[in-house]
């Protein structure tokens, strides 16, 4: 596991660097340069163009992963790369028609409410068409066990690149109405930048011919399609359902909360990025040892990570809220829930991408169609209700029924569980650290008290850690660190 290891840590850290700048832009920058509409509008746009890339992409990106590897002579994985690349370009065109005939429809649609953002809307395609060549480049370039500048490009770029508009907006050197066109530019340059690197990894030699295996590509693509879709949709349809039920000034209160809960996701994230092409291989090769192995170890370092990662955000809760403007403080509970869930998700460890890349995934994908249609249920029962509470319990929810059924599923197909008796040592450690720095404060500024706060409970688990064997891998990393800085 040293590739996955190394890479993982590498993504790790700009993952996180890239959601301590997005956690400048949620929750500092974007409240106090834009009015709450207008982040709303910026938020609800974002979160549909979301939406819509796994239709475009059309499955392609998981298919790259799930056959480059199958393939044996340069001619076939070069056609393959080929069509990659007009994939997004035809369902692009195909989209594009219909939002041009339904155009009216929708700006019918916020002629009541929320009318600030009918002059946008014909962006949410584009947005999608740029977020699905994104994929399919980053795809091109794991394959080859390269996802170090691509993590850099999805996590930091257009993150720092927003910073920097958001400055720029507020010394008035650029307007307000032009911010969002701005964004959608700088979403484009990130696509020539990870395009231009993917063909420096590998250039094909360009070549439309059908592939001995095109059936199987396309019945896959088809149905990882609907795994994008449903992946996608547990993210970002609760920020649109909000949009649907309440004015849209309620979506940045919601997307605060959830971007705060969203820093637990980081190290399953990191570790993906290499370890999918790594799952695929494994499968496509036969080697169950090594599989379960990835399963188990990813499994217990993901928990030790993002458990501690919530556990941080819960201790501090009071005053990261209290940096927050006013306005913007309804979603306390929403961080909780939506915690909770991310948590586990990353306790599941690479169990997801084990199923996608096996001969389950249709199961999988017709499980997660199931969990849409109950989120889709659940928001309409609980967002009038509870109103953001209720898309945060919405989506812990959602997200539980589908990581309960992926985790059976594996077990059912390759007789193997990702838990062990450290996941339990690792629960309580945690349970323990909770009680003791819940409910402590230093009473200074609230910065202050997170970073001392933070800095004491780091050091604290750090060396339980080590002390205690809890992760092979994190013992084996922070070993080398210390020995490199002399400590």
């Amino acid at each position: 596991m040293g590739v996955v290891s190394s890479q993982s840590f590498k993504n790790l850290i700009s993952t996180y660097l890239g959601f301590a700048i997005g956690a400048l832009n949620v929750i500092i920058l974007y409240p106090y340069f834009l009015s709450q509409q207008y982040y709303g509008l910026v938020t609800f746009l974002l979160s549909a163009a979301n939406l819509f890339w796994p239709l475009l992409a059309v499955g392609f990106h998981n298919a790259i992963i799930r056959f480059y590897s199958a393939y044996k002579n340069k001619e076939d994985k070069d056609c393959f790369l080929s069509f990659a690349l007009i994939v997004p370009l035809i369902s692009g065109s195909i989209i594009g028609l219909l939002n041009w005939w339904l155009y009216d429809h929708l700006l019918e649609y916020f002629s009541d409410k929320n009318q600030l953002i009918q002059p946008f809307v014909w962006l949410i395609v584009p947005l999608g068409i740029l977020n699905a060549y994104f994929e399919m480049f980053y795809s091109w370039v794991k394959v080859f066990l390269k996802s170090v500048f691509g993590n850099l490009m999805k996590e930091i770029f257009h993150r720092l690149a927003i910073t920097i508009l958001l400055g720029l907006l507020y010394f008035e050197w650029i307007e307000l109405n032009n911010f969002i066109y701005y964004v959608a530019l700088i979403y484009l340059l990130r696509v020539v930048v990870i395009g231009i690197y993917a063909l420096q990894v590998y250039q094909p030699r360009f070549q439309l011919r059908l592939l001995h295996n095109y059936k199987s590509v396309l019945s896959y693509s088809a149905l990882i399609l609907l795994a994008g879709f449903i992946a996608v949709s547990l993210f970002d349809l609760d920020k649109v359902m909000i949009e649907y039920f309440m004015p849209v000034e309620n979506v940045p209160v919601y997307g605060i909360a959830v971007y705060i809960a969203a820093v637990i996701a980081a190290p399953v994230k990191a570790m993906n990025q290499i370890a999918k092409p790594l799952t695929a291989s494994y499968i496509n090769n036969h080697k169950l040892k090594p599989l379960e192995d990835l399963y188990q170890r990813s499994s217990i370092t993901l928990l030790v990570i993002s458990g501690f990662i919530f556990l941080l955000i819960v201790c501090n809760l009071d005053q990261i809220y209290a940096v927050i403007p006013e306005e913007y403080r309804g979603g306390y509970m929403v961080v909780i829930w939506v915690g909770l869930i991310k948590v586990f998700d990353n306790l599941l460890g690479n169990g997801g991408s084990i199923l996608y890349y096996s001969d389950y995934y249709k199961v999988t994908l017709v499980g997660g169609l199931i969990i849409v249609a109950l989120a889709v249920f659940f928001n309409f029962i609980l967002i009038p209700i509870y109103g953001i509470l209720g898309a945060g319990i919405s989506t812990f929810l959602a997200f539980l029924l589908y990581d309960l059924l992926k985790l059976i599923l594996v077990y059912r197909r390759f007789k193997i569980i990702p838990f062990n008796v450290k996941t339990f040592y690792v629960i309580i450690l945690l349970s323990v650290l909770y009680l003791m720095f819940a409910y402590w404060n230093f009473g200074f500024q609230p910065l202050i008290d997170i970073v001392l706060k933070s800095l004491i409970m780091s050091t604290l688990f750090i060396f339980l850690v080590m002390r205690l064997h809890l992760s092979d891998d994190l013992n084996s990393l922070l070993k080398n660190y210390i020995e490199k800085k002399n400590f």
